[in-house]
């Protein structure tokens, strides 16, 4: 008998018994495919790829574990109920007794997802992690309409629009907003909570035209955990900075869509609630239950009364006068706090007023809006930033500035007051740039922001080399000797160690290449560092590389075909890059020369 023999019948080995079909996992289950779809989105199952398909290439498989752990879930006996429920109301108003279907309609089955998002995350720092996609999916469906046709309910919208905004309230309180840019999909946001780096993409406030090519249930089925996450991560931050949670909000302001502002006062309330509890706790220190309930109610009061003047000037500067935890925080953060300090922006009403008043409080600015509820009017006097976007304007202030949106923007990502001159309404902006492109791995730096650098530099009193000079010539010794930074001895002595740290190096290099060549003893095969070498090396004799002579790369030759396949593909990337750069230089020189013909 063969060693692997398997009689029919018996237990299975290898991939046949480690993975199984979509269609096996529904008989297992006895689930439709509907509700297998929601429990593997609310458990975070997803299909796998084995190394051998036993039923075949057109099979979807999972993991035989992950189906063990959905058969034990308790919210399967709850969808099933639900569907049982469903079928005697249809009953019920299929034979016309409605008190019956009326007394059966208000004891449906209910499930909550709070046990699987401390399942799934028992951690906070786990919740932070995977927060790009929920918030993504939360800030479109908060700027989606409600169609019934696509089973989208307002109170979604309204839930989505509100968890959106309690976000964005908690990032404006703290500064943790860190980047931000425009594209044609919408605006990304970059924040910093807790050593993680959350990016989320908001679309545009323009009217959104829903296509039939997706799967909405699905759609709605994610959005249904992620607004369990989002409130649960938004109460975790709330509760860390004193805040009640969820906020008390004005009515009259959340009637005006001025959400935002309408948190921030809630902001402004708690903090004044606490002192107020607090200073009451230092005169007496006497404790029951009536005096409970008299510190709930008048902080209650406090938050109420503090929320009526909503028309009050300057009413949202409160919100950044806190300085408790101002030790706590770091330098960027600080930065961040600093950057519109003692500004005041007027909005415009043609300008994205949402994400300006998301952007301008993360930074320390105070910002007012044009229409009801706004803290300041246009005709303050105490604006110094009016933020418009049309070429005329009906009436100008000589003691403000009129910059165009993008400032702002570009502002956040440079962490510097940009000049105005070239935002001014009805001029061509600059270039709006990426924060989250790394220019100098990309291997093209564009010419703005060089600028930009050089204004950073000037602004930290830092030295920048000259174009074309490296930071490397800027600290060798003999330039340091003929700006009269160093004497000659120290010149001398500095030179000395450049010249011996280089021949190490090259040694270094020659070793790693004697060893991808299979050299039995590379570091015998390569000469002793020695001050001859130093000498001879000073005197101009110079030495090939040890690769220069072969017309093959010697590293290739020892590698196997799936590596070398993607030593190539990586190659073939990098030509891929420098020609994607080469062709923006050539741009850049044509749009140079074009404008000289103009002149």
């Amino acid at each position: 008998m063969p060693k692997h023999y398997r009689p029919a019948g018996k237990k299975k080995e290898g991939n046949a018994a480690k993975y199984i079909t979509r269609s096996r996992a529904l008989r297992v289950l006895q689930v439709p495919l509907p509700l297998f779809r929601k429990m593997c989105i609310y458990k975070g199952v997803f299909p796998r790829e084995p190394k051998k398909k036993v039923q075949g290439n057109h099979q979807t498989y999972y993991h035989m574990k992950d189906i063990m752990f959905l058969q034990h879930e308790k919210l399967i006996d709850v969808f099933r109920d639900i569907r049982v429920h469903d079928r005697k109301v249809k009953k019920a108003k299929a034979k016309k007794q409605m008190e019956l279907a009326i007394r059966l309609m208000n004891r449906k089955p209910s499930y909550t997802l709070d046990r699987l998002i401390k399942e799934r995350y028992p951690q906070f720092v786990d919740a932070l992690r995977d927060l790009d996609d929920c918030l993504t999916m939360v800030h479109l469906f908060a700027a989606l309409p409600a169609l019934d046709r696509e089973k989208i309910p307002v109170e979604r919208i309204h839930k989505c629009r509100r968890l959106s905004h309690e976000w964005q309230a908690y990032i404006s309180r703290t500064h943790k907003l860190r980047k931000t840019f425009v594209s044609v999909k919408g605006i990304y946001y970059q924040v910093e909570i807790g050593g993680q780096k959350i990016t989320w993409l908001t679309p545009h406030a323009t009217q959104q035209v829903l296509t039939d090519d997706v799967d909405y249930n699905v759609m709605l089925t994610f959005l249904e955990f992620y607004e369990t996450l989002l409130e649960f991560v938004n109460l975790q931050l709330y509760t860390a900075i004193n805040v009640s949670y969820p906020p008390i909000l004005d009515p009259e302001l959340e009637a005006l869509a001025a959400d935002l502002y309408a948190l921030s006062r809630h902001f402004d309330a708690n903090k004044t609630a606490t002192t107020l509890t607090s200073s009451q706790n230092g005169v007496s220190t006497e404790t029951g239950e009536k005096d409970n309930e008299n510190d709930e109610s008048e902080l209650r009061l406090a938050q109420l009364q503090h929320q009526l003047p909503y028309n009050e000037p300057g009413a949202l500067m409160h919100l950044m006068k806190d300085d408790d935890l101002e030790d706590e925080d770091d330098e960027e953060t600080k930065d961040c706090k600093s950057l519109f300090k003692d500004f005041k922006f007027y909005l415009s009403r043609e300008v994205p007023r949402e994400s300006l008043l998301f952007i301008i409080p993360a930074f320390g600015g105070v910002v007012s809006w044009e229409g009801d509820g706004s803290p300041l009017k246009e005709s303050d006097q105490s604006i110094t930033h009016q933020i418009v976007d049309r070429p005329t304007q009906g009436h100008i202030f000589l003691s403000r500035e009129y910059v165009q949106p993008q400032w702002v923007f570009d502002c956040v990502n440079a962490r510097l007051l940009l000049p105005t001159e070239a935002y001014m309404v009805g001029r061509v902006p600059p270039p709006h740039l990426s924060p989250f492109v790394d220019n100098e791995a990309e291997g093209y730096v564009p010419e703005y922001a060089e600028t930009i650098k050089r204004l950073q530099a000037a602004a930290t009193k830092e030295v920048l080399p000259l174009p074309g000079v490296g930071k490397d010539d800027i600290a060798d010794p003999q330039n340091l000797l003929v700006e009269g930074v160093i004497n000659r001895a120290e010149a001398n002595e500095a030179a000395e160690k450049n010249r011996k740290m280089q021949v190490r190096m090259k040694q270094y290099h020659e070793e790693l290449n004697l060893e991808l060549k299979g050299a039995p003893n590379a570091t015998a095969l390569t000469p002793n560092v020695d001050d001859s070498e130093t000498t001879k090396q000073d005197n101009g004799a110079t030495t090939k590389p040890a690769g220069e002579d072969q017309s093959a790369d010697p590293s290739l030759v020892g590698m196997s075909r799936k590596k070398r396949g993607l030593y190539e593909a990586i190659q073939i990337s990098k030509k891929r890059s420098e020609a994607k750069t080469n062709l923006l230089k050539e741009r850049k020189k044509k749009l140079k020369m074009s404008e000289e013909t103009k002149k």
